[in-house]
């Protein structure tokens, strides 16, 4: 276990440079049980920064997992009111979100996948205002990782409980930035180099790229008229700044719903609700997913894909070079908000008003009319490699480098 100075040096980062809590705001954890330690050494420094309340929405992935194998498909199909209301009631106050994860990719191995997206479709509907909020940045917002003993044992097998636990925090602080002797200033370095290279990408203005590499990735995605790129911090409604992920290494924008082509291939496994999904490839015609093949979690693929009519679209496109600091750890977290910063990535489903000029204050149909997609799920998946080759188009059809093997160009 790291000191109390290394965890509450994290604690900080987490809240003033990923949620950036407010004086008088609200505060809500959502954690796995066994991460009570460190939740309160972040309530600690959150009421020191000012948070007026800090509330706490505890998760156990073990009786999760009882839930699925006892309870009959009826009891995933609505979500209890109280549940809905919890999130709503906090969201409309204002509140700071911050959840904390922790990876455990097997967790639903051999579950019922028509309970896992018939739960998925009644969060989804009970929480959607609270959802689109959050895609919004209608307030500030934070996914950040704790260790936990099962995903510790997948990555240091070799280890004891202990021992790996350790190890897995080193890696989780190293990936943050908050293990150095001045974390705040290497956050503020970070952010104004991500801010440097999505400001390059925004003045641009491309109106497509174009993906190759040597797994037969060969992919033209196109990009709205008003699309901006965004990456590191980012305002809320009331004009707050926030980074909605640490670790984070990306830059992305909103592809066009209907204007992508071509195949691609994943890089990295994908883990969807405790399942993993990989060896994978995607065909695209006019922004939909016309064929899909996975060697592992075919039937989570095409259950996925099928949720709504914007799931088989890409809601994302993120850049991140293949020398990056998660990347060169050579370490396969098997958790979306780590491997998806080693690696560049795509994703099915809903993409973010925010990547669209003035897009926070867009209704739902103006979002539509400007072409992105909507979707009740966003699921990213990894296509980076060391020889991705990413190459963007302007109006007048000058073609520009912007990825070389894997980096950025320039």
């Amino acid at each position: 276990m790291p000191t109390e100075t290394q965890l509450t040096t994290y604690a900080r980062v987490l809240l003033a440079k990923g949620i950036h809590i407010q004086k008088g705001q609200i505060l809500v954890i959502n954690a796995p049980v066994e991460s009570s330690a460190f939740v309160t050494i972040l309530t600690r420094a959150a009421y020191e920064y000012g948070a007026s309340q800090v509330v706490f929405n505890w998760r156990c992935d073990d009786t999760a997992r009882l839930r699925y194998e006892h309870e009959s498909i009826e009891q995933f199909e609505t979500m209890p009111d109280w549940r809905r209301d919890f999130s709503l009631y906090y969201y409309h106050k204002g509140a700071a979100f911050l959840s904390l994860i922790a990876a455990n990719p097997y967790l639903m191995k051999g579950i019922d996948t028509n309970k896992i997206f018939a739960w998925q479709k009644a969060q989804n509907a009970a929480l959607k205002d609270y959802i689109d909020g959050m895609m919004a940045s209608k307030t500030s917002w934070l996914v950040a990782a704790v260790p936990s003993p099962v995903w510790g044992h997948i990555l240091y097998p070799q280890k004891d409980e202990e021992e790996a636990c350790e190890a897995l925090w080193q890696q989780i602080l190293h990936a943050s930035r908050a293990d150095g002797p001045d974390a705040m200033a290497d956050w503020d370095n970070h952010l104004a180099e991500l801010a440097q290279r999505r400001d390059w990408m925004t003045d641009q203005h491309f109106t497509s790229l174009h993906y190759t590499n040597a797994l037969g990735t060969d992919l033209t995605i196109g990009l709205p008229d008003t699309h901006i790129w965004q990456g590191g911090a980012e305002e809320t409604a009331s004009h707050i700044l926030f980074n909605a992920n640490i670790p984070t290494e990306e830059v992305y924008s909103a592809p066009q719903a209907n204007n992508a082509n071509g195949i691609v291939y994943n890089t990295k496994p994908l883990v969807y609700n405790g399942n993993i999904i990989d060896d994978f490839h995607i065909t695209f015609k006019d922004g939909q997913a016309v064929e899909a093949h996975a060697n592992t979690g075919d039937d989570v693929l095409q259950k996925l894909i099928k949720i709504d009519e914007g799931a088989c679209r890409l809601g994302e496109v993120a850049l991140i070079p293949y020398h990056s600091p998660i990347s060169l750890s050579n370490i396969l977290y098997y958790e979306t908000l780590f491997d998806e910063n080693a690696s560049c990535h795509l994703a099915f489903g809903a993409a973010y008003p925010t990547c669209l000029k003035d897009g926070g204050s867009l209704t739902e149909e103006q979002v539509k009319t400007a072409g992105i997609n909507t979707s009740m799920i966003h699921v990213d998946f990894m296509v980076g490699s060391n020889d991705l080759h990413i190459t963007g188009t302007k109006k007048d059809g000058t073609q520009i480098p912007v990825f070389i093997d894997g980096d950025w160009a320039e």
